[in-house]
This record gives C-alpha cells, sequence and structure tokens, in this order.
C-alpha cells in the first residue's frame, strides 16, 4: 500500500457521474423515422466515469467509495444496487426528488465503435453542498471522475474541494468527459493547480492545452504542478509523464467487443497502482491490461477482471 494510505476506511473515492446505460448492438444507424429495427442485443448496464472507475476499482480489490447523485427512480435503484453488489460505498450517493437519474442510449456498432445520446439528469443537480467531506477524509486518492459534465461542480467548484481535499493530506486526482460548452482550458484551468493525477484522453488534452504532441500536451500540463499525467491513447496504447520519467506504452491485443468505459477502466487501474504503490511503469501497464479486458465484453465494466487474474493477462505479454 502507498504511503498515506495507511489508516484510511477507503483507498480510492470516485466523485462524479453515475448512468443508466441501456446498450444496443449491433447498430450500424438509426432506421427511418417512424420505423422500427431489431438489434441483436439490448442491455442494461451502470454507466458514467464515477460508477465505471469504482466498480473497476473494486474488482481490483481496492476499498472503494462513490459520491454522486441518481434520481427517486428505477434506474437509481439499479445503480445503486449494482454498486452495493460490487462492495462499493455508496452513503455518499444522493438522491434527487426532482430530477431522475441520468442515461446513455449507447449504440454500438460491429467494429465495437460507440455512439450516444445522453440525458444529463440528476448529474446536473450535483452540487458542492452535497459531497461529505467526512468520507473524503477517510479516503487516501479522491478521483473526479467526469469533470465538464457536472455544470453544478466543474471549474471554481471542483477547484475548491480538489484544494480542501488536499488540505485533509488526500492524494488529488481528475478524469474529463468531453466539453460540450467549447470552454476546455478557461472551464478546467481552476482544477489543475490542485491535482496530483490527471487521466484524461488525448483527444480531451489536446483540446485543454492546444496542442497536439502527446509529450508537449503533458508538458503543458506538468507546468501547472501536476505530479503525474496519463493520456489515454486509445489503439496507441497510453503516453505517462512526470517531470523525471517518460512512459510509452501500446495496447494489449484483444478482440474488442464493446469500448465503452473503456478510458474508466484504464483510469481505474492507474489509480489502482498509484493506491498499491506501484512503480509508475507497473501501474501504467496495469491500467493498459484493465483497460484492454474491459473492452472483451459488452458494457462498461463486465470485462474488468480481478487483479490476479488482470496481472496472470499482463503475464502473457511479459
Amino acid at each position: 500500500m502507498a504511503a498515506g494510505q495507511e489508516g484510511k476506511v477507503f483507498d480510492v473515492l470516485c466523485l462524479g457521474i453515475m448512468v443508466a446505460d441501456v446498450v444496443a448492438l449491433p447498430v450500424s444507424g438509426l432506421p427511418p423515422k417512424g420505423t422500427l429495427a431489431t438489434v441483436e442485443r439490448m442491455e442494461l448496464h451502470t454507466g458514467g466515469c464515477a460508477v465505471n472507475t469504482g466498480i473497476s476499482l473494486a474488482r481490483l480489490g481496492l476499498r472503494t467509495a462513490v459520491i454522486g447523485k441518481v434520481g427517486m427512480d428505477g434506474f437509481g435503484d439499479y445503480v445503486l444496487s449494482v454498486l452495493r453488489s460490487h462492495g462499493v460505498d455508496v452513503q455518499g450517493v444522493v438522491r434527487d426528488p426532482v430530477n431522475n437519474t441520468s442515461g446513455t442510449m449507447v449504440m454500438v456498432d460491429r467494429d465495437g465503435e460507440r455512439t450516444f445520446i445522453h440525458y444529463v439528469g440528476a448529474n446536473g443537480a450535483l452540487r458542492e453542498e452535497d459531497i461529505d467531506f467526512d468520507l473524503v477524509r477517510q479516503t487516501g486518492i479522491l478521483h473526479i471522475a467526469g469533470h465538464n459534465l457536472m455544470p453544478g461542480l466543474d471549474g471554481e467548484v471542483a477547484a475548491r474541494v480538489l484544494e480542501r481535499a488536499r488540505a485533509e493530506g488526500v492524494v488529488t486526482s481528475l478524469d474529463t468527459a468531453w466539453d460540450f460548452s467549447g470552454r476546455w482550458l478557461k472551464l478546467i484551468e481552476p482544477c489543475l493547480r490542485h491535482l496530483d493525477l490527471f487521466v484524461p484522453s488525448i483527444e480531451e488534452a489536446r483540446q485543454i492545452a492546444g496542442r497536439e504532441d502527446p509529450a508537449e500536451v503533458a508538458e503543458f500540463f506538468l507546468d501547472y504542478g501536476i505530479r503525474i499525467v496519463a493520456l489515454k491513447m486509445g489503439s496507441q496504447g497510453c503516453y505517462v509523464r512526470t517531470r523525471d520519467e517518460e512512459i510509452r506504452l501500446p495496447v494489449y491485443p484483444v478482440k474488442a467487443v464493446d469500448a465503452t468505459g473503456a478510458g474508466d477502466a484504464f483510469a481505474g487501474g492507474f489509480l489502482a497502482g498509484v493506491a498499491l504503490g506501484w512503480p509508475l511503469e507497473r501501474t501504467a501497464r496495469l491500467a493498459n491490461a484493465v483497460g484492454a479486458l474491459c473492452v472483451t465484453a459488452v458494457g462498461a465494466t463486465a470485462g474488468v477482471r480481478s487483479l490476479e487474474e488482470t496481472i496472470e493477462f499482463m503475464g502473457q505479454f511479459s
């Protein structure tokens, strides 16, 4: 276990978006208006960055909690029941009596590529006052999952949360979602100086940094004082950078069934390696492996395995 984790109730607390995903596949396109098309499979899964990353961490054996907001509806009941079934602590999840649980229709084509229709719902109503800071103080790492999709928490508010967590000796981490407002750096910049770890996708990181090359993108964020920048590079693997280390790793070769949640699984693997006190390269390899296994099954977390199984998978390529 990493230094600073001793005496903590939770290894990682994931604060962020919580979603119910209705996944249909294969979908090559929407049917003409007023008609109907059939698919081979349609399933209900949990989704949202905080849920996906939290379940990935729990499957890896980490003590995990989630803070977020869901509605007083069936989707909310479902999301909470699934989290509990994985041993994730949900005492910090707030039930919203006004807004329904956030939902996403996920349409997956035969190559595993996804298209989404999303309802923001209760995630849009998450506020600073909803956060139980007693839980934050009890965790080793606070991970904000889904910045850019929480209008009541993004930007200055999230920065205050991160600053307060750091003052309590908590390691801080953040992952982004696509910023549909187009504000990018202007929105997230208040958070950057309060982060220890940053795990965005390369596409989102490029939008924020205004740079193209991964090394230059990472350098941009390191200049804010972030300790570790881990860029999720999709089919190109990952690029991880600190002031002293630079790591480029390819993807593990697997048959992709559904890429939903792969980035969140990577984040879970990376946070697990940090919490366990692993060296940076081994941490990055674990993150790549968790992300790779995620895409081998339908849904955002179904493919994620235990730490022992993941290490065994990694051993096949050593």
